[in-house]
This record gives C-alpha cells, structure tokens and sequence, in this order.
C-alpha cells in the first residue's frame, strides 16, 4: 500500500520581495515561512526548499542506513545524521553532502563505512537525486 505526502504552499508577491507559507499536511511542523532571501543569504529563521530537501534527505537516510544495520545483526545504538544541500542561484542544487556518526556495537569501521555507502545508494531520496545532484557521503563510528 502506498502512503502520499503531501505539502503545499502559499505564495505572496514576486521572486525577490514575496514570500510564502508552507505547510506539512502531517501537521508535524509549520507552516514555515520560506523566501529568497532565506535561499540565497541566510535562513534568519526562515526555510528554503533546499533546507527542507536536507531534511528530507538527513531523516531518509538515517532509516535506510538502520535498517541495513539491523539486518545485518549491528543494529545502531544512534546515527547523528547530517545532510547539506547546496543551491547556486541560476544552476540550482550543486550539491548534497551527508555526513553520519553512528555508534554500532560488533562491527568494524570498515564494515560501518560499506554499510553507510549501501544506505546512500538504496536511500529512495538518494535515489530521487542520484543523476541530477552529486552525492557525497562522510560516514565514520564515533
């Protein structure tokens, strides 16, 4: 059975000058306001579409990347997951970047740093990225 997401916004004014509201229909957080200025400068409090692909990324990651440990007989004590996107006005998303720390009793560095690398490839929204955005991964034990 498939399960939709959905979110949605509301949009005032132009590029440079409007701003928008934007809202999860889970209600799990908002509405957010999101403006240029936010994804071109700085956040100041605000959100940008590619914050909330960090987001999306960072917390679809973790999970892939648990259960492969899990399923392995290493499940995690905790994965910190980090996940940065890039956005270069005129080009667009330039880059992905994740980075994840993860306590995991039995198993190796190496083992953990394979495991992080099947997660990022089999990930569904490193593989809704994969071909448009570079992916980089910075997977270690803490």
């Amino acid at each position: 059975m498939a399960l939709r997401s959905t979110a949605s916004t509301h949009w005032e004014g132009d590029l440079v000058s409007g701003s928008g509201l934007t809202s999860l229909e889970s209600g799990a957080a908002g509405p957010m306001q999101v403006t240029w200025k936010a994804r071109t400068e700085e956040h100041g409090g605000l959100t940008s579409p590619e914050e909330l692909i960090a987001a999306a990324h960072a917390s679809c990651y973790s999970m892939a990347f648990s259960s492969i440990l899990a399923k392995a007989g290493t499940p995690p004590t905790t994965l910190e997951t980090s996940a940065t996107a890039t956005f270069v006005p005129g080009e667009g998303i330039t880059a992905m970047e994740l980075t994840v720390r993860g306590t995991v009793e039995g198993i190796s560095e190496e083992d953990f740093v394979s495991a992080a690398e099947t997660a990022k490839e089999n990930c569904p929204v490193s593989q809704a990225l994969t071909g448009n955005v570079p992916i980089t991964l910075d997977a270690s034990l803490a």
